[in-house]
């Protein structure tokens, strides 16, 4: 098949939805596919354009035998509800060029279009009219219900017309895939039949990330010993996490020199959290940068338990990619989620995890105090048996080829 795939972040972003899409793309690629992206110069999750792609233009590059096409756009140092909507229109505007160019090509035999942003499925919607192609509509995070919990966006107005130019691409589509069954209801509840869905969940390359002995961890080279106690927080530093009550929980083990928290990668809540830890005087909390990717099973190995946080208003309109990792790595995560959720309800129904309260120092504390006080091998061996039996990249993308040969 010729695939084009529309996404905003691609590899080699190293976290979040990039690193999936270029999973993907680069796996299609292989199977013999011609792969077209559409996607930005790759700047997430430090909101800074690496540094091999600053200064270019709308250029291709060949990436694991995947044509990406790449469009400039602006990044903002800052970044705030108003000025990721220009960041997001910028891009759209962008690949008006690219768009152009694919209707006088060969015509392409299905599309893919990944959300967030929800918008971006206009120009790949109409490819797909006026060429007669199938348009899968994916939907990594459910962006405008998030942006009215999270209370991102508070105009009810403009959130109508939002959610109503999101129903008309999620129904114009051939079919709307998602990560998780809770996704899947929230998009039914769009409107979209269940016919219409496509189940594709994030995945793990379980042969690549596996569970490692502590002395092959990151503990020595982070100037940890193994006989102290590491919580570990790794991926996005956003908003839709509350990882404030990090720092606010840290607070109460100041006086313990065996117990640390690692905060690893970066986003647009990293200042503000590293203010709180410099007011409170925190020595035991710890910033390191997003590791490459052939030393995540190493920095895995160096938790004890792992954090995996969200907002009591995200539920179930985003799903935390993170936790893939943690899974094949054999990790026990500490997890926020509320039952009735499909995030309580995968940790709790394989017994995987540790679940709490969000957003609550108190509930946060008294799960650490469990885990470094409790042998978790139960915990771990359960998740590592579940990222073999359900989260398997090959098995996934495998039906997810056969879906997109379906609609030909």
């Amino acid at each position: 098949m010729k695939i084009i795939i529309y996404g905003i972040n691609y590899s080699p972003e190293l976290t979040g939805i990039g690193k999936y899409t270029g999973e993907m793309g680069s796996w299609l690629a292989q199977q013999g596919h011609d792969v077209h992206v559409v996607t930005a110069m790759p700047y997430y999750p430090e909101w800074e354009v690496h540094e091999k792609y600053k200064g270019k233009k709308w250029h291709t590059e060949v990436i694991d035998g995947a044509r990406v096409h790449r469009i400039p756009l602006y990044v903002p140092k800052e970044v705030s509800s108003a000025k990721r909507i220009i960041h997001e229109f910028t891009f759209i505007l962008g690949l008006l060029p690219v768009w152009f160019s694919f209707l006088f090509k060969k015509k392409a035999d299905v599309v893919f279009c990944i959300a967030p942003p929800f918008h971006l499925g206009f120009f790949p919607l109409i490819y797909s009219k006026l060429r007669g192609v199938p348009m899968v509509s994916h939907v990594q995070d459910l962006q405008v219900d998030a942006a009215k919990e999270l209370g991102m966006i508070k105009n009810k107005t403009f959130l109508n017309i939002m959610f109503s130019l999101e129903r008309f691409l999620l129904k114009k589509s051939a079919k709307v895939s998602t990560i998780s069954l809770g996704m899947q209801q929230k998009i039914a509840s769009k409107g979209i039949k269940a016919e219409n869905q496509i189940l594709f969940p994030n995945w793990v390359d379980e042969n690549n990330i596996k569970p490692l002995p502590k002395e092959q961890s990151l503990r020595a080279e982070f100037g940890i010993s193994n006989t102290d106690k590491v919580i570990l927080y790794s991926g996005n530093l956003g908003e839709k996490q509350g990882l404030e009550t990090i720092i606010e929980t840290a607070v109460h083990y100041k006086d313990r020199n065996d117990v640390y928290f690692l905060i690893v990668g970066s986003g647009g809540a990293k200042e503000k959290l590293e203010q709180m830890v410099k007011d409170a005087a925190l020595t035991q909390v710890k910033f390191y940068p997003l590791q490459p990717y052939e030393k995540l099973s190493a920095l895995l190995a160096t938790a004890d338990a792992h954090l995996v946080l969200q907002k009591k208003s995200a539920a179930d309109l985003v799903m935390p990619s993170k936790l893939t990792g943690i899974l094949a790595a054999g990790g026990c995560s500490i997890v926020t989620a509320e039952p009735g959720t499909s995030l309580y309800h995968v940790i709790h129904e394989y017994n995987m995890g540790i679940l709490t309260e969000p957003e609550s120092a108190t509930a946060l504390k008294n799960s650490i105090d469990l885990a470094i006080n409790s042998d978790l091998e139960v915990y771990k061996t359960n998740a590592r048996k579940y990222a073999e039996m359900m989260l398997s990249k090959e098995n996934i993308l495998k039906d997810f080829e056969n879906n997109l040969l379906s609609l030909n």
